[in-house]
């Protein structure tokens, strides 16, 4: 048989059925993202429709490579955290902290940093850049992302907004959106606690179900043709890295995150699925690879980063072992692009009386999902001082500077200078010293 031949099944231990039903528990956990993505990406002025269509062919193909070049059922899709350092950091207005480049532009920072991660991927250069980083601040930096979407949750919801006299207050709670917001974390909360696959899309849906009544919610449809993706394929500008060489470090970053997500995925997937052999993964140069043909397609269709989501592991849980799995879990991102007045729906905001443009329906599992990423806190090595005071500055300048560059500059600069000072200078690899100069510079020479 075709399939057995190509996927392995009976050497994995598995079946076309159990395959499909670990393919569409994947699909369930990390469908949120269909919703999420465009809502996120249309702030900075991309085509909410495009970005929609964008992210289901982008991370279908992402997925289809990882099933025929590693066979693993590993599914991918835009990263949480590179789409707000994206939309909020790269394209944010310069008065908000942002840099204020045009998405066109960032879209060309994705191609170049997914083209670097192909190359990465030949030359097994991987380990050089995983080595550099110590390991609190790499548990430090996924924190401060997590806090970082939790915020913008928390404002999308309006359960935390501006006020006079501080940075930020609680919203009013007599405001519809924003104790639909609240309904929206406790019902995910709920799902999630007694262990209901698909929880944060169920959430959405019923919290999106509610909000009709309401007012805050807009029934358009379900079933429709997809937008088009004119909007915003091939619309990626990659020329202004030969132009400004401070674009430089929004290359750096993008590359950064998109290696260490998806090894953390792999590493962490890997030794939950029984893939290791011999203290390896096999064909990690090609779980790599198809990651990084995700972040260059996604690219160049409109869509941030793609990576590999940890939301496979619910997969791997109901049984998935091959890469067919993957192709089920296609199929039904494919499937959601008849979906766009549902997706419009959910996702599309709702304009308060206030005149605040708000996403009570998508900010719960904002809320949800950073709360997930708190976990790695306990990682920190909080009992030595060099480790957690850089730490601390991490995870702190990332929500409270909405960016995750200033939150890796405070993190590298402190714990170069801690190590020196301390005479654990050698604890660190030559190359991190090296990043946290050209940080230094970066304030020094490109901080107006």
């Amino acid at each position: 048989m075709m399939l057995e031949k190509i996927f392995k099944l009976k050497e994995n231990n598995t079946r076309i059925t159990t395959e499909a039903v670990a393919g569409t528990t994947t699909f369930l956990t990390m469908s949120y993202i269909i919703f999420v993505q465009p809502a996120v990406l249309s702030s900075c002025g991309m085509d909410f429709g495009s970005v929609m269509v964008a992210t289901c062919i982008a991370s279908a193909i992402a997925c289809i490579l990882m099933a025929f070049l590693a066979n693993y059922p590993i599914a991918l899709g835009p990263a949480m955290g590179h789409n707000f350092y994206f939309a909020f950091t790269v394209c944010g207005p310069i008065v908000a902290g942002g840099m204020g480049y045009p998405w066109q532009v960032a879209l060309g920072a994705n191609l170049i940093s997914g083209t670097l991660f192909v190359i990465l991927s030949f030359f097994g250069l991987r380990e050089l850049i995983t080595s550099i980083i110590p390991d609190s601040l790499k548990n430090a930096i996924a924190v401060g992302i997590g806090l970082l979407i939790a915020l913008v949750g928390f404002e999308y919801g309006g359960i935390i907004v501006d006020t006079p006299g501080s940075l930020v207050g609680l919203g009013n709670p007599k405001y519809p959106e924003v104790w639909l917001s609240l309904f929206g974390v406790m019902a995910m909360g709920v799902m999630i606690a007694v262990k209901i696959r698909g929880a944060i899309l169920y959430g959405i849906i019923a919290t999106a179900l509610v909000g009709i009544p309401l007012g805050t919610v807009k029934y358009y449809g379900i079933i429709s043709m997809p937008p088009s993706i004119n909007p915003t394929m091939l619309k990626c500008d990659p020329v202004k890295i030969f132009t400004e060489p401070g674009f430089i470090s929004v290359i750096f970053v993008l590359l950064f995150l998109d290696v260490f997500d998806t090894i953390g995925t792999v590493v962490g997937i890997g030794e939950q699925g029984g893939f290791y052999k011999n203290g390896k993964i096999p064909r990690v140069k090609q779980i790599l690879l198809s990651d990084a043909l995700g972040t260059v397609t996604g690219a160049l269709l409109g869509t941030s980063t793609i990576t590999s989501y940890i939301e496979s592991s619910a997969g791997i849980q109901a049984g998935g072992r091959t890469g067919l799995s993957n192709i089920f879990t296609a199929c039904l991102l494919l499937l959601s692009l008849l979906f766009y007045p549902l997706i419009k729906m959910i996702g599309g905001g709702y304009q308060t009386p206030q005149g605040n443009y708000l996403y009570p329906v998508i900010a719960p599992a904002l809320i949800v999902v950073g709360s997930m990423m708190i976990f790695n806190v306990r990682k920190i090595k909080w009992e030595d001082p060099t480790e957690a005071l850089p730490s601390f500055l991490t995870l702190a300048i990332m929500p409270f500077s909405m960016s995750i560059t200033e939150g890796l500059s405070f993190g590298f600069i402190s714990y170069s200078i801690l190590k020196l000072v301390s005479g654990k200078a050698r604890q660190i690899h030559w190359a991190f010293y090296l990043v946290s100069a050209a940080f230094i510079a970066r304030y020094i020479f490109l901080k107006t």
